[in-house]
């Protein structure tokens, strides 16, 4: 590298020179940390400029009941199947558009309880349904 300084005494002072002795390095840290800092300042006006975290009682508060927001409890029946004669089939557009009705009152505890069907997991080994 033929690049030269000129220090204060007169002599010349290759790059390499500066670069070895630590002062390039020292320089370059100093203004990483300068601009670190200007950073740290400029991030702190901008925060004094946005406004306060609100107090705790202006934060909303749940309602009374323990349902979340928007949950609704409702039983859900199958809907009945239309009845067609063996010679006419069922068409899609004949069924209704879910496949369950909502109900009032709760299903029988018969049709709550598991059937006891061994339906056999993924990679458990098991038979599967049937048994």
């Amino acid at each position: 590298m033929n690049a030269f300084l000129a220090d204060s005494a007169g002599g010349a002072t290759t790059l390499v020179g500066v670069w070895q002795s630590g002062l390039a390095q020292v320089l370059g840290g100093l203004i990483i940390v300068a601009v670190l800092i200007g950073g740290f300042f400029l991030g702190m006006r901008v925060r004094d400029k946005e406004s306060p975290t609100p107090k705790p009682e202006e934060h909303p508060h749940r309602p009374e009941t323990d349902a979340l927001p928007g949950e609704m409890s409702e039983y859900r029946r199958p809907a009945e199947m239309p009845q067609t004669d063996g010679e006419h089939r069922l068409m899609p557009y004949q069924l209704k558009a879910s496949g369950s009705e909502t109900s009032p009152e709760p299903p029988p505890e018969e049709k709550r309880k598991w059937g006891g069907i061994s339906s056999g997991g993924f990679g458990s080994g098991g038979t599967g349904h049937g048994d």
